[in-house]
């Protein structure tokens, strides 16, 4: 049971804070973030003196303001001065005014995945969702899940989900659904008891160099599992499913491919819109027949691990089946934007060529006349390791446009450019590639050459959401 009561807002809360509750006072440099905003909203509930600023305004940072919690645009050194403990994002540098005053307040620095990992201590039931794709999707069916069972789950979610007006919530169980991202290992500073893993995958080569350094960080993961605790893998991946080898917890698997695993989809189908029905079989019987809302088959692969982790909870197979056919997909994940002149328009955050491909694949699915692909490259470092990768998962759309690298958390030592993706696909398709560096530019374009019935596709993990109200405008 968790040990430590606090009360807030008439309502107890139940949490064992020993190793926070020090800090009365937290200030919080880049409280804007997805996740940075929902510790903060957490700390809040549970009675924490919460301050923070951030470069950029939002509707993260309006919403925190609403909430309670001050937030200042820009650097705020006059909350500093009182702060406890400052935590940062990793975005934030080591020479920020802030992290420079902090310093010579002698005021203690902690980073974010350091800080949310003392959270996951708090709850006897963290429950990580990792893996290199699908992070976002499957920890968001999870928590529709657990929802639907009436769990009252603590939740972060590294995306806006509908069913809770945002990217957290706060609830009063020891069950804590986070999504576990496995960048610079952070993940290794959480304290998880039961574990999904989707996927191992090259990706992060800026930090892991290797693919065989991937999956050491992943082993390492499933290590942090007690023997009392539960793990779920992908057997249709083998490097997901030699992870078994590395924890004495229970296990089970899940897969398409696989005969073996234990839990099997049989029977895909899918409607127009993309969305698949299957028959998801446990031990070789049935379990329930399963509909989503959501485009795909790497969905009915997301919704497997899903089906596995919430069968482990005691979720009846009832409440899994109406949950999934109501989640309607996390933000930004192949997302319905709007509609003009009978042109579709879809946003979608993929940025690896695995993502792309999936996102193609659950694409062509749906009923429409030519695809348009409008794609950002996220990072300088990503797209000159898979530079080939990129061009090849590209080339599956009718209709192409580059647009400039988002350099994210990167200086472009790497002398690569979104035009090294555009040379590789004119020179091996006829249908030729575009670059285009404008926004606006692009939507002239498109609006000029997309016929009805097409179907836009935003790409990426920058700010190339912005073009699809720009196109609908």
């Amino acid at each position: 049971m968790l040990q430590d009561n606090v009360f807030k807002k008439g309502r107890i809360v139940l949490a064992n804070i020993d190793n926070i509750k020090k800090y009365k006072h937290i200030h919080m440099i880049g409280i804007g973030g997805v996740s940075m905003s929902g510790i903060a909203e957490i700390l809040n509930y549970w009675g924490f003196k919460i301050t923070g600023s951030d470069a950029n305004s939002s509707e993260i940072t309006d919403k925190l303001i609403k909430n309670g919690i001050p937030v200042i645009i820009g650097h705020d050194m006059e909350s500093l001065k009182t702060a406890d403990a400052v935590v940062y994002t990793a975005a934030v540098k080591q020479d920020d005014p802030e992290m420079v005053e902090a310093k010579n307040r002698n005021i203690p620095i902690i980073e974010r995945c350091d800080f949310l990992g003392e959270l996951t201590k708090a709850f006897s039931e963290t429950i990580g969702i990792s893996g290199t794709h699908g992070k976002t999707t499957t920890t968001s069916m999870v928590s529709v899940c657990f929802l639907k069972a009436m769990k009252d789950p603590n939740i972060q979610v590294g995306g806006i989900l509908k069913q809770i007006d945002g990217n957290y919530r706060i609830g009063n169980s020891e069950y804590f659904i986070i999504e576990a991202c496995e960048y610079v290992e952070s993940f290794l500073k959480f304290r998880p008891k039961s574990e999904i893993i989707l996927n191992i995958d090259n990706d992060h080569l800026d930090y892991f160099k290797t693919l065989d350094n991937i999956k050491n960080a992943f082993i390492k993961y499933v290590k942090l599992l007690p023997e009392d605790g539960f793990l779920v893998v992908n057997a249709d991946d083998s490097n997901c499913l030699d992870l078994i080898d590395y924890t004495a917890s229970s296990y089970v698997t899940y897969g398409i491919d696989n005969p073996n695993a234990n839990f099997i989809a049989k029977n895909i189908s899918f409607d127009d819109n993309g969305f698949a029905q299957f028959t998801a079989y446990k031990n070789g019987e049935l379990f329930e027949e399963i509909k989503l809302s959501v485009a795909g088959t790497h969905n009915v692969l997301n919704a497997l691990s899903c089906i596995a982790l919430c069968d482990h909870y005691n979720i009846s197979s009832k409440d899994i089946k109406t949950a999934l056919l109501e989640f309607t997909g996390a933000h930004r994940r192949l997302e319905y934007k709007g509609t003009y002149n009978n042109i579709s328009v879809y946003d979608d955050y993929a940025h690896h060529p695995t993502e792309i491909k999936a996102t193609c694949n659950a694409l062509n699915n749906k009923k429409f006349h030519e695809s348009w692909v409008i794609f950002q490259p996220h990072t300088y470092s990503r797209t000159k390791e898979l530079l080939l990768e990129f061009s090849e998962a590209l080339s599956n759309f009718d209709h192409i446009i580059l647009t400039d690298i988002y350099a994210a958390r990167e200086a472009n030592t790497y002398g690569v450019s979104a035009k090294d993706i555009v040379d590789r696909l004119n020179s091996s398709r006829k249908t030729n590639c575009k670059y285009i560096s404008n926004f606006s530019d692009i939507v002239d374009y498109v609006k000029s050459n997309a016929k009805p019935n097409d179907i836009i596709l935003t790409l990426g993990a920058g700010n190339i959401t912005d073009l699809g109200p720009m196109l609908l405008k």
